[in-house]
């Protein structure tokens, strides 16, 4: 199965489950919850599939599509390639892109 035919099966069976909308606070708290358990067990690699499959949810609730997925996520990997990163953080904070001047 590709990731284009995934995101078409998970958007039929979220719509006949969820319903329709864009339920943005609702995907956004479960996720929330799921970092939580993440945090808890980071080992756990269900709970990463869950933050995924939310995240997905969110995607296409949003406008994005099948076609664009791949395409979309190449390119933000691209734009973080030519960010300037800062040395490595401590493990427990996050690494953010420094500002180009």
């Amino acid at each position: 199965m590709t990731l284009r035919t995934y995101l078409s099966f998970q958007r039929t069976w979220s719509l006949r489950t969820f319903g329709a909308g864009r339920r943005t606070v609702g995907i956004t708290a479960h996720v929330a919850k799921e970092l939580d358990e993440i945090r808890a067990n980071p080992t756990d690699l269900e709970e990463w599939i869950d933050v995924m499959i939310l995240a997905f949810d969110g995607y296409w609730r949003h406008g994005g599509t099948p076609e664009e997925l791949l395409p979309r996520l190449r390119a933000k990997q691209l734009t973080n390639f030519t960010r300037h990163w800062p040395a490595p953080q401590p493990e427990d904070q996050p690494t953010e892109h420094l500002e180009k001047t």
